[in-house]
């Protein structure tokens, strides 16, 4: 039960990020919530967790949630790791996360291809 909590809260702290990319990109309104629309109908929360866990922590991912990820797209990925990586607490291993944002992009593509 307490993981599931932790995990509902994770998925909450993403939502609460994923809105604040707006202002953080400059992006207009509409195009931000046109982005905001195609990302989150893509993606289920548990994935979207997975992802966050393979990127901050160093979990793995299953292939279904790879699918979901390249049906996500590239753009959503990229704003929602970025975002989260410029955190203050995080800034400094910035480029190490943003290296395994785009390890775990590739793999989800090869992965994707090949089924």
């Amino acid at each position: 039960m307490t993981k599931c909590n932790s995990q509902i809260t994770t998925l909450f702290i993403i939502l609460a990020l994923a809105c604040a990319v707006v202002p953080a990109f400059s992006i207009e309104e509409s195009e931000a919530k046109s982005l905001w629309d195609t990302c989150v109908v893509k993606i289920t929360p548990k994935c979207a967790l997975d992802i966050i866990a393979v990127v901050f922590e160093n979990a793995t991912i299953s292939d279904s949630c790879c699918h979901e990820l390249v049906q996500e797209g590239k753009v959503c990925h990229d704003i929602l790791i970025k975002y989260i990586a410029d955190r203050p607490t995080l800034i400094a291993q910035e480029t190490q996360y943003l290296k395994k944002r785009d390890d775990l992009w590739n793999r989800c593509v090869s992965i994707s291809t090949t089924a």
